[in-house]
């Protein structure tokens, strides 16, 4: 009786995990099949083969170039300026200042509260102001975006502060004559790779899928570009949203098989010299 209970169970989870796998692969299949379509009912790889040009892209498909280029300056800026902002706020008021962590929690995690047409209402008088120090580069997106991944940034980053006794380590660091920086570098970030790691993915993910903020600001990025590219030539904008997912699920992959990894399994940090 039990191994026909837990044949029942088996069956039953391969049926769940089916029928979801299909709402999600159904349209990317869709999506492959829509891409592919040629004159009549023919089929052709035009549309791939002209993504594995990028000559051929930047001239036949100008604004989506521009969001490429755009959208890569973002995410290195947006990943930087959120680990710079992140990982020593949250260490020092683990650290000195523990009464600060809800209030630390709260703000960083406001912004999943409020929606993105809200945010683009605050910004806009703000960016005019950037504007004027900075240019109308679509580069200085990366202030509002780093706001954007604060929530996901930080639970990632929590979770990996609360999985080491940061307050020892730091401690017996000092006691052998390390400095601040040299005990956040050297001590405290490599025992925060994968939270690390997990936060830069996240935040990877939400700026290359970010449309809102972008468009509103009348500024480049990826999807803004593969929007205007729809409007000229459907097959190759679809072609590009289907990369841009597999990049996210990918992207996302990594995550859980980083994340997935036993604290055990963590190489223990090198010793001061």
């Amino acid at each position: 009786m039990r191994a026909a209970q837990e044949r029942r169970q088996n069956w039953l989870r391969r049926g769940v995990l089916g029928v979801v796998g299909a709402v999600f692969l159904v349209p990317l299949v869709a999506m492959l099949e829509f891409t592919t379509r040629g004159p009549g009912a023919t089929r052709t790889a035009d549309t791939w083969l002209l993504l594995t040009d990028p000559a051929e892209i930047r001239v036949q498909s100008p604004e989506l170039y521009a969001g490429l280029r755009a959208s890569a300056a973002l995410v290195v800026l947006t990943v930087a300026l959120m680990l710079l902002l992140l990982v020593p706020t949250m260490t020092w008021v683990r650290l000195r200042l523990p009464r600060w962590q809800r209030p630390l929690e709260f703000v960083c995690l406001l912004p999943l509260t409020i929606p993105a047409i809200v945010l683009v209402v605050g910004l806009a008088p703000v960016y005019a102001w950037v504007v004027y120090l900075l240019g109308e580069s679509s580069a200085t997106l990366f202030l509002a975006y780093t706001v954007l991944v604060l929530p996901y940034a930080y639970r990632a980053l929590d979770a990996g502060l609360a999985a080491i006794d940061v307050k020892t380590l730091s401690e017996a660091a000092r006691g052998l004559g390390a400095s601040w920086f040299t005990v956040l570098w050297r001590v405290i970030l490599p025992n925060l790779r994968t939270a690390v790691l997990s936060a830069a993915f996240l935040s990877v993910a939400l700026v290359l899928g970010e449309f809102t903020i972008a468009s509103l600001l009348n500024r480049e990025n990826l999807q803004v570009g593969i929007d205007l590219l729809g409007k000229r030539d459907a097959s190759l904008a679809v072609a590009v949203s289907l990369l841009a997912l597999v990049l996210a699920f990918v992207l996302l992959l990594v995550l859980g098989i980083v994340g997935g990894r036993p604290p055990g399994g963590r190489r223990p940090s090198r010793r001061l010299q």
